[in-house]
């Protein structure tokens, strides 16, 4: 793939680029290309500038830790947009690129280049980063899943028959297993709380999908704590503190991501977990917006500040911020929503289902494969989030039986003869 030509688009030497009416955007994943795209489509008629620091097109990042480590897309049937609807748009896309810090008084950015950039509007979309261990440093066989850089690496080493130590039993260490399983590895996964998906799901759908896992021959250990990794002849050695050791041709550490706010700390504005925002995404600069895995909004569905890591999140939040850099105002106010892929069960994540006193099966667990499941979860009767295994109209109704607050009995859930779509009405 050509990026030659919008390489050439950048800044090429040091210099102080002066249009007040650029927005720049840094950050050039699913909510940094929204965000460009719907200013277009918004009416802003400034430049616009999407600084990215990977060298790629701007990719999805669902897609790394599936299809392209299995092989069965590369990495250009997986792009947000292609390269034509940016030259189209009149976006300049400055890959390769880092904003190195932000001077908001001048309101300009210092590139990596050492170009310095004027702004009217700047918006955050830094995303995270995937959150690193103290051991294993410089092992050439231990993995991070973050960019498609990461992946594509990890991927030159997957092999029929060779082992691999999987550190983190959350979603993309999971999905990592399923997709290193069905290649034909032995897998298996260490985390260490007591059991897997402990933050964000409930105890049935922990045993549901450690069982799943099981019958693909995926070995799930819980409550180890690793205190050494070395590295021997290529294969990396694993200690944990009760004395059990365990061995890989690869290690793949999952332990979750931590919002990248480096560069919004050069900017001052008010950083907790993440980057803080007002309802209408504007950091507490009022020339700075942000969206993405690094924000931190306040949820009116919630009655609290959130920080949400998905796609969805992302690029609902990036068409809020364009509507009010374009003058709009609007409030951000979108349900979360998630999903994950492992062997043949989508699992669909409506809500968050901290604080519920109920949980409501829909569905047989042991016919999960063929028939799927739903779990609803309730608070005093009022339905706060669900989690179907292949039941994708459950899904589609308890998203907005989640938005309006909607209270539904819970017999009336468990009630297979009763379709979603009544749900709201009995």
């Amino acid at each position: 793939m050509n990026y030659q030509a919008l390489k050439q688009r950048q800044p090429e030497s040091a210099g102080r680029i002066l249009n007040s009416e650029n927005c720049i955007i840094v950050g050039a994943s699913h909510a940094g290309t929204t965000l460009a795209l719907q200013l277009r489509r918004a009416g802003w008629q400034g430049a616009i500038h999407l600084v990215s620091n990977e060298n790629e097109l701007p990719y999805q990042r669902p897609p790394l830790s599936k299809d392209l480590l299995a092989g069965t897309k590369e990495l250009e049937q997986i792009l947000l947009r292609p390269q034509k609807l940016y030259e189209d748009n009149d976006i300049n896309l400055l890959l390769g690129t880092e904003v190195m810090s932000i001077d908001p008084a001048a309101r300009e950015v210092e590139l990596s280049n050492n170009a310095v950039m004027a702004y009217n509007t700047l918006a955050l979309c830094t995303g995270a980063r995937a959150r690193r261990i103290a051991l294993g440093e410089g092992i050439e066989n231990l993995f991070y899943i973050r960019t498609a850089r990461d992946v594509l690496e990890l991927k030159s080493k997957v092999r029929v028959g060779k082992k691999a130590v999987i550190i983190g039993g959350g979603y993309i260490g999971l999905e990592t297993a399923a997709v290193l399983a069905t290649s034909g590895m032995d897998v298996v996964v260490l985390e260490m709380a007591e059991r897997i998906l402990q933050r964000v799901t409930g105890e049935l759908m922990s045993s549901f999908i450690s069982e799943l896992h099981h019958k693909h021959n995926v070995r799930i250990e819980t409550f180890t704590n690793i205190v050494s990794i070395t590295e021997d002849g290529g294969t990396v050695n694993l200690v944990c503190d009760g004395g059990d050791t365990y061995q890989g041709d690869v290690v793949i550490v999952g332990v979750g991501i931590e919002p990248n706010i480096k560069l919004a700390e050069t900017a001052g504005v008010e950083l907790d977990n993440g980057i803080q925002v007002n309802e209408f995404l504007q950091t507490s600069n009022a020339h700075i917006y942000a969206a993405g895995d690094c924000v931190n909004h306040y949820s009116p569905l919630y009655q609290r500040r959130i920080r949400l890591e998905s796609v969805q999140n992302a690029t609902d939040q990036a068409k809020t911020v364009a509507a009010n850099i374009c003058g709009q105002r609007q409030v951000y106010d979108s349900l979360p929503w998630f999903w994950s892929d492992q062997y043949n069960i989508k699992l669909q994540m409506a809500g968050l289902n901290t604080d519920y006193d109920k949980l409501v099966l829909r569905g047989s667990v042991d016919k999960a494969e063929t028939k799927g499941f739903a779990l609803f979860y309730l608070n005093q009767e009022r339905l706060i989030a669900a989690d179907c295994v292949n039941r994708p109209k459950e899904f589609m109704v308890s998203k907005q039986l989640i938005k309006e607050g909607a209270q539904v009995r819970p017999n009336v859930l468990a009630d297979e003869s009763i379709e979603p779509a009544e749900f709201g009405a009995k």
